[in-house]
């Protein structure tokens, strides 16, 4: 009896594997390896820094400003890349050499007026001296994508007293009357700066 049911499952087994092979169909799939994007180590926006004449309220003064990526700061995602934030120290000189105002900003010193995902989560970009208006100087600031492909920002400005405060608004607009390099001539005040 065990020789017969072991030629049966013989036969069986055989049988099985011819009609296997009968209907043995190849089928090609492809696949895609997966591409493993590796994020690079953190990219800098440019350090530089820059110097510029102007007189104000008749008197000759020297605007510093010193742009610099710092990795103390919180690291600013850009879909898998990540960039330094920065600093940006201003700096305004008397012609004797004495310092009439010096600060450094960063990103939180315009928190007040960034109110839009690319503005919170964005780079500071940059301050810029624009003019001189109502006895104060007047910066171009922005805080955005720090992507050199991207044009989101928030553009804001910031303006400077007499007495050495700041206020920061946004720029709600646009300079048509600009001039190249982004600024009006430095040596012009308006009329009401009698103080």
């Amino acid at each position: 009896m065990k020789k017969i049911l072991s030629l049966v499952g013989l036969i069986m087994l055989f049988g099985a594997m011819a009609g296997c092979q009968g209907e043995k169909k190849t089928k090609d799939i492809i696949t895609h390896k997966p591409i493993i994007v590796r994020a690079g180590k953190p990219q800098k926006m440019g350090d530089y820094s820059q110097s510029r004449q102007i007189v104000w309220s008749g008197n000759a003064y020297t605007i510093e400003v010193s742009f610099k990526a710092d990795p103390a700061l919180p690291l600013i995602e850009e879909g898998s890349q990540k960039f330094y934030d920065n600093r940006i120290t201003l700096r305004i000189v008397r012609k004797d050499g004495t310092e009439f105002f010096s600060k450094t900003f960063t990103k939180a010193d315009f928190a007040a007026c960034l109110n839009s995902d690319y503005g919170r989560d964005g780079a500071l970009l940059g301050i810029v001296f624009d003019r001189i208006a109502g006895g104060q100087l007047v910066f171009a600031a922005s805080v955005g994508s720090p992507d050199k492909s991207s044009d989101e920002f928030v553009p804001l400005v910031m303006k400077i007293s007499r007495f050495g405060e700041v206020s920061v608004s946004e720029d709600t607009q646009l300079d048509t009357n600009m001039r190249e390099g982004g600024s009006a001539p430095a040596s012009v005040e308006d009329e009401d700066d009698g103080v």
